[in-house]
C-alpha cells in the first residue's frame, strides 16, 4: 500500500477488511475520488442484530459525498457488500463512514449540522453545493434520531409560549423544561391541541402529564384550556411580564385615547411604557412635564408602577393577596376604561395570577430561548415551511444528542 492510500485510510478509519482500491483525481471536474474494495472471503457484522462475522450475500455500488478535500470535491466509491445472516437474514452492510439512505459520510454531515447553528440553509447549500432540500434532509434526519431518544421522564415544570414562524404568520408553541432550561417540545399552533399533542409526547418520552406540577403561561384562552384538559395536576402560574404586558397595553390604549384630545402626548408612547429607572435624564424630565399636561394618563402611569411593586417587594402570598385586592379595589374606582377592563381580566384569572407568588415561575427562561429563536429566523429571514422552523428550534433550543457530534 502506498503512502497516500494509508493516509486516507487513517483518515476514514478504515479497518480490514476494508481497503483503498485505487484513489483517481479529476481535474477538470475539480474532483477527488477515492475507490474502496474488500478482501476476498472478508466478514461483516450483521448492521441489524450485530451477530458477528457474518458471509457475503451480495454487493452494491454505492457513492458517497465527502468533505472537500481543500478546494476539490471529494467521493467515496465502495463495493458495498449485504451480509447474509443466520438470526435476521439478509442486510446492507453500514460503513463506518456512511449513514443508512444517505449519499453523505458522517464527517460532511456534521460539517453541515455545524454551520447550521451559525449559517442560514440556503448559505450552506451554496457553500458546499448542493442543493438546499439535499441539506434540509440532513439537517431533519439528524434533528429526528436524536429527538426520538430524548428523555422526558423528568419534566415535572413547564414554560409554554409561542412565537411565529415569520413576521405575523404560522404560530408555533413551544414548550420549556424549567428545571433543565430545554426546549422539550414545539409544534404548530397555539390553541389547547398543542398542550394535547405535548401530553402524548411526553408519553412517548417516558414522562407522564400526570406528573407536571407546575404550569408557566400566558392568559390564552386555548393554554388555559388545554392544561385544564391534559395536564390535570399542574398548578398554573400566568406569567407576571404577560400580566404587566397586559396593563402596558391598557396605558397605551389610554394615551392613544388621550391624545386625539391633548396633541403633546404624539411620540411618547415609550415613556409610558419604560419604568422611571429606564428612562433618560431628559426622558424622565419629558414625562414630568407630561404627567402635568394629563391627570388620566399620569394616574395609569402610577398605578402601573404601584402594580409592578407588588411582584417586586412581595414575597409571600397572603400579602401579595391582599395587596393585589386593594389594587384591584381601586382600579374599579380609576374611572380609566382601560385599567376597569385591565382590572377584571385580573379576577378572572386570579388564582393564576397569584400563584406566581408560590411557585416564583416567569417567563424569563421561555423569553431567554425565545430570543435565540428569533435569531434563528433573523438569520433565515423567516421560515416558509413550519417543520423547517421546528427543526431549528430543537437544534438551536434543545439538548439533544446528536450521533454526528459525537
Amino acid at each position: 500500500m502506498d503512502i497516500q492510500a494509508k493516509l486516507f485510510e487513517t483518515a476514514l478509519n478504515i479497518e480490514s477488511p476494508v481497503f483503498i482500491d485505487r484513489i483517481a483525481f479529476d481535474r477538470e471536474a475539480g474532483e477527488l475520488h477515492i475507490h474502496m474494495d474488500f478482501k476476498r472471503g472478508g466478514r461483516f457484522d450483521c448492521p441489524t442484530c450485530e451477530e458477528k462475522a457474518c458471509p457475503v450475500h451480495d454487493t452494491t455500488e454505492k457513492t458517497w459525498r465527502h468533505l472537500n478535500f481543500f478546494q476539490y470535491k471529494c467521493y467515496i466509491h465502495f463495493r458495498t457488500p449485504s451480509t447474509k445472516c443466520s438470526n435476521c437474514g439478509v442486510h446492507l452492510w453500514i460503513p463506518p463512514w456512511g449513514r443508512s439512505h444517505s449519499g453523505f459520510t458522517m464527517l460532511f454531515e456534521a460539517f453541515v449540522l455545524t454551520l447550521a447553528k451559525e449559517m442560514p440553509i440556503s448559505k450552506i447549500a451554496e457553500f458546499v453545493d448542493e442543493h438546499d432540500t439535499v441539506i434540509w434532509r440532513i439537517v431533519k434526519a439528524h434533528i429526528k434520531k436524536a429527538y426520538s431518544n430524548k428523555d422526558m421522564s423528568t419534566v415535572t415544570m413547564v414554560g409554554i409560549d409561542e412565537t411565529s414562524s415569520k413576521k405575523g404568520h404560522n404560530y408555533i408553541s413551544v414548550f420549556v423544561d424549567m428545571m433543565a432550561r430545554d426546549v422539550v417540545f414545539a409544534t404548530p399552533g397555539k390553541d389547547a391541541e398543542t398542550i394535547a399533542r405535548f401530553s402524548e409526547e411526553l408519553q412517548n418520552h417516558g414522562g407522564n402529564s400526570k406528573r407536571i406540577s407546575e404550569v408557566s403561561m400566558d392568559m390564552s384562552l386555548g393554554f388555559i384550556s388545554g392544561a385544564g384538559k391534559y395536564l390535570t395536576n399542574a398548578s398554573i402560574t400566568f406569567d407576571k411580564f404577560h400580566v404587566v404586558k397586559l396593563l402596558n397595553e391598557a396605558i397605551d390604549e389610554i394615551r392613544r385615547n388621550e391624545q386625539k384630545i391633548n396633541p403633546c402626548l404624539k411620540g411618547s408612547r415609550y415613556l409610558w411604557l419604560k419604568n422611571p429607572s429606564k428612562l433618560t435624564i431628559r426622558q424622565q424630565a419629558n414625562l414630568q412635564t407630561l404627567s402635568k399636561e394629563n391627570r388620566k394618563l399620569a394616574k395609569a402611569y402610577q398605578m402601573k408602577l404601584t402594580f409592578q411593586d407588588i411582584y417586586r417587594c412581595i414575597s409571600d402570598t397572603e400579602t401579595a393577596d391582599f395587596a393585589i385586592r386593594r389594587w384591584l379595589s381601586w382600579a374599579v374606582r380609576s374611572r380609566l376604561e382601560p385599567i376597569k377592563k385591565f382590572a377584571k381580566t385580573v379576577k378572572t384569572h386570579y388564582a393564576g395570577v397569584l400563584r406566581f407568588f408560590e411557585s416564583r415561575l416567569t417567563a424569563g427562561l421561555s423569553e431567554s430561548i425565545n430570543s435565540r429563536i428569533q435569531e434563528v429566523k433573523r438569520r433565515a429571514k423567516g421560515f416558509r415551511n413550519i417543520d423547517n422552523f421546528i427543526s431549528m428550534v430543537y437544534l438551536e433550543c434543545s439538548v439533544l444528542s446528536i450521533p454526528a457530534f459525537s
